[in-house]
């Protein structure tokens, strides 16, 4: 809706005003995706989290992972490092504000691939990520999920660096 509307506020020489996260081309198709990342990956999250009722949890989990699967299809078939090619979008940042926070993901190769390239080549993705204060906001935010607010030590490394495979993580910082 403001994509464009604060361009005039930049340098004239900003490579800010190159960044086109909502392309013509891929509109339709961000769109598309946005509404159901937003339902079922990004809601999807506290819907399952925050339900009261078995059943409520088992509907809303289910969903969660289908379009995890659904995701991690589209990167298996997609050689490129992002959402919908070779561009960054509006699709990744949507994305990623979920599946950062999101431990089970190393679960799936192609989305944990996708997560590792945005946090390390692009320096916004890594110093706007701030994993000791994800884990203490839900760890002491919500005490009728966790009442005694132990906040976890771990994992050590937060994120694994960008080209190692997924392994085993050590226990507590040294």
């Amino acid at each position: 809706m403001l994509y464009y509307e604060f361009d005039d506020l930049l340098p004239a020489n900003s490579s800010q005003k190159l960044l086109d996260l909502y392309p013509t081309s891929l509109r339709s198709e961000i769109d598309t995706s946005n509404e159901w990342i937003y339902n079922d990956v990004n809601n999807g999250v506290y819907k399952s989290g925050f339900a009261t009722t078995q059943e409520a949890y088992q509907k809303n989990v289910t969903t969660l992972f289908s379009s995890l699967d659904k995701i991690e299809a589209h990167l298996q078939s997609n050689a490129s490092p992002y959402f919908f090619g070779s561009a960054l979008t509006e699709a990744d940042i949507r994305l990623f504000t979920t599946i950062v926070r999101f431990d089970p993901v190393s679960g799936y190769p192609a989305i944990h691939r996708w997560l590792r390239n945005l946090y390390w080549d692009i320096p916004a993705f890594r110093e706007t990520t701030e994993f000791e204060h994800i884990k203490f906001h839900y760890t002491k935010s919500h005490t009728q999920i966790n009442q005694f607010a132990i906040t976890p030590v771990g994992p050590v490394p937060d994120i694994l660096p960008k080209d190692e495979e997924v392994r085993a993580a050590a226990a507590v910082k040294k």
